[in-house]
């Protein structure tokens, strides 16, 4: 995964917006969730498998996730856990921006695989999602019918930004013609809730060790973006769920936007040093 050589025609695009020949896309802010479980091979991840009929990524096993909703950016959310300041800090971004990305991450998470990091008092969560009532309110989220700050005011919820943990952030390559800045967040399944294949995005949906997703990969049984991939080895590093949690507690977010490295058959794309070792381990 770590040497896949890229298409010479991605290779004279990349040069092209390299020197300044073509303009590349503005990025639009996103956020994604890596859901967490245990099971007898360290931490299991929730994938689902992109539609082939998506602009972007199509056929790709990713987290739930998505772009940032103007109405994300709503001050007036019931809110528990740290303060979009602190979010801000963490994320490397604004105040505004960072209460929109954690609401756009427990948005999507409840749109894309029914689970909802939410309660009706700071330390409670929903225990089921399950019922008519609240599939009826995710349809009108994902259409964006309803807007999530309406979603929760009106059940009488409070957000749970402290079940969330930053993890990392990835700016799609200046080539691609479709860009996001996405931020990269962890949490653990809530007690009593479990994940539903519901979202239109996605032809299948699967819990896998995060391990054996990273050996789906190469074993070539499985498509993900570089991004999906790394974070899949390096949450594979950890023993169970609370040990990742534990490990983006004191982490902070630099963006890291993929770059053209080498050329012709050689040219591949450059991953952040840190993950490095990771990699070069999976290839030898």
């Amino acid at each position: 995964m770590l040497r896949v050589p890229l298409p010479p025609r991605l290779v004279e695009q990349a040069r092209a917006y390299a020197d300044g020949t073509r303009t590349p896309a503005e990025p639009r802010n996103a956020a994604t969730v890596v859901l967490l479980r245990p099971s007898d091979r360290g931490p299991s991840v929730y994938l689902l498998r992109r539609q082939a009929s998506m602009a972007f990524a199509a056929g790709m096993c990713v987290f739930p996730g998505g772009g940032v909703d103007p109405r994300d950016f709503d001050a007036s959310v019931a809110w528990e856990g740290p303060s979009p300041a602190a979010w801000a800090d963490r994320l490397g971004t604004d105040e505004a921006t960072a209460l929109a990305l954690v609401c756009a991450a427990v948005r999507e998470t409840f749109e894309e695989s029914g689970v909802l990091l939410a309660g009706p008092s700071p330390h409670t969560v929903v225990a089921d999602t399950t019922g008519d009532d609240w599939e009826a309110d995710r349809v009108a989220l994902e259409a964006r019918e309803l807007a999530f700050t309406e979603f929760l005011a009106r059940r009488g919820l409070v957000l749970r930004s402290d079940l969330l943990g930053a993890w990392s952030g990835w700016l799609t390559p200046n080539f691609e013609p479709r860009r996001y800045r996405t931020w990269f967040f962890v949490a653990a399944l809530p007690e009593g809730q479990r994940t539903r294949d519901v979202s239109t995005e996605s032809s299948s949906v699967t819990w896998l060790p995060a391990l054996g997703a990273v050996e789906a990969v190469e074993a070539g049984e499985l498509l993900m973006l570089p991004p999906t991939y790394l974070t899949c080895l390096e949450v594979a590093r950890f023993g169970t769920p609370a040990e990742v949690l534990a490990a983006a507690a004191d982490r902070t977010v630099e963006m890291f936007m993929p770059e053209l490295v080498g050329d012709g058959e050689d040219a591949t794309l450059s991953i952040p040093e840190g993950l490095r070792s990771l990699a070069e381990a999976r290839s030898t």
